[in-house]
């Protein structure tokens, strides 16, 4: 999986036009809420950080990964949710506002658990110990991508309230089209090199992601939350940046192989979501 013009430069700038969709429907009172109600960001983090990279190396050990592809399935369990987290969540009628925090708190905590995890992943697969430093560059990124279009959608919404109603619809459907476009363009661009290495780590990808999201689904149900805060960490954690393990294979370690999980489970993760999204609002209406 290489870096291309896709995930470098359209992927983040659809990114950022949906997030300013999103930010249309938010208030300041969205954070208050959360803010009011921690349990539900703690919970989060916890399976997030405390919970999925145990389940990616019990995969890893159970499939017998070759060395550098467990090393991958580890840097994708170590990144934090993505952007696309919200969107989905959005679509799924969950609470966006913490998805939007999780993110952000998460993004900042992994400036520490990413490095550490990576490190001792390459420490027990290849046996050698490789400093991974903070990808600082990246997070910022990330966070501009998420962070500045709400804001600005959110100052429409308070200006212009009725423009912000009348655009809710519209923006959720071009999230979906947007969506499926990245996903077709981005199987036809790497079909061969994916389709290559899924009988090696294609399953385990697969299990990784229905782990994360329905642990996060789960979870949180038996622990009495809200079913769209449920819903919030279960597409929060089950869909993982992996335009940032990419980065981090690619351009820190320097080794291909181990961004193919990242690349997998991010194809994976589109459709899983989306099918999960689909059932939660049938089960709705």
């Amino acid at each position: 999986m290489n870096a291309s013009l896709l995930t470098n430069l359209l992927l983040p700038l659809a990114l950022g036009v949906i997030m300013l969709g999103l930010g249309l429907g938010l208030t300041i009172d969205d954070f208050k809420r959360v803010a009011r109600y921690p349990r539900a960001v703690l919970i989060g983090l916890v399976l997030q950080i405390g919970v999925l990279p145990w389940a990616a190396f019990a995969l890893a050990l159970l499939f017998k990964l070759p060395p550098e592809l467990a090393v991958g399935l580890m840097l994708l369990a170590a990144s934090p949710g993505g952007a696309t987290a919200n969107i989905y969540s959005h679509l799924a009628r969950g609470d966006v506002a913490l998805n939007i925090t999780l993110t952000a708190v998460n993004s900042v905590l992994c400036l520490l658990t990413l490095p550490i995890i990576l490190n001792l992943a390459l420490e027990y697969f290849l046996g050698a110990g490789q400093y991974v430093p903070p990808p600082v560059q990246k997070i910022v990124e990330v966070a501009v991508i998420i962070l500045l279009p709400v804001a600005i959608g959110m100052l429409v919404r308070s200006r212009a309230p009725a423009f912000a109603e009348r655009m809710e619809k519209p923006i959720r459907l071009l999230s979906v089209l947007v969506l499926a476009l990245l996903i077709v363009a981005a199987v036809a661009g790497e079909w061969q090199t994916l389709l290559s290495f899924f009988a090696a780590v294609g399953v385990a990808c697969l299990l990784f992601n229905l782990v994360s999201m329905g642990s996060g689904y789960l979870a949180p149900l038996a622990l009495k939350l809200p079913r769209r805060q449920a819903t919030a960490i279960a597409m929060e954690i089950g869909i993982h940046n992996g335009t940032l393990a990419i980065y981090i294979a690619l351009n820190v370690l320097g080794n291909a192989t181990m961004s193919i999980p990242a690349a997998l489970y991010s194809l994976m993760m589109f459709l899983t979501a989306g099918v999960f999204a689909f059932w939660l609002n049938r089960r709705r209406d």
